[in-house]
């Protein structure tokens, strides 16, 4: 599957393989990151399965992946949702997460310009792929914090940036 690479702000320059983007040292190329919440405000996350090439059966938010070149992230993040947990809801993209994570036990390299987006799960269940997750968990935004600061290895390294984005965006939103 290609990637769509991409410049310092965003722009797209080309593509290449996934597999390609991620070896060492990296390319920067777009990503996605949806982050679901219940009506009690807790975050729904999956544990990435064991046959993952990055960051294996490390708690990830609740599901990601990358569009293919030239594909609305929007769609492409819907497409993932139903494959990985079995579930469609709305959610809207609240902004973009850049980070480079190398992971110790695959070699491979992460570096994301990462669009990250937040909805609400009102109605339905995760039905989640045993090929894509390993569990998952719906757990209080407070308790994920304290759990990754005590535990971060259990955890994918885009999970905090991610989770403070859609965290704030979630804020500004309730003030209004």
């Amino acid at each position: 599957m290609p990637v769509e690479l991409v410049d310092d702000a965003g722009h797209a320059i080309g593509t290449c393989p996934v597999s390609q983007a991620h070896q060492a040292p990296g390319q920067l190329h777009r990503a996605f990151s949806v982050l679901l919440f219940d009506d009690a405000g807790r975050v729904l996350l999956q544990q990435r399965a064991a046959v993952k090439t990055r960051f294996p059966s490390r708690w990830a938010n609740t599901c990601c992946g990358h569009p293919a070149p030239g594909e609305p992230v929007a769609a492409a993040a819907a497409v993932r949702l139903a494959e990985e947990m079995g579930l469609a809801t709305p959610f809207t993209e609240v902004g973009v997460y850049r980070y480079r994570a190398k992971d110790p036990s695959t070699g491979r390299v992460e570096v994301e310009w990462d669009h990250v987006l937040v909805g609400r799960l009102a109605v339905g269940a995760p039905r989640p792929n045993p090929d894509e997750v390993a569990d998952y968990v719906w757990i209080e935004p407070g308790a994920l914090r304290e759990a990754m600061a005590s535990e971060p290895d259990a955890y994918t390294p885009w999970l905090a940036g991610v989770l403070e984005l859609a965290e704030r965006a979630l804020t500004e939103t309730w003030q209004r």
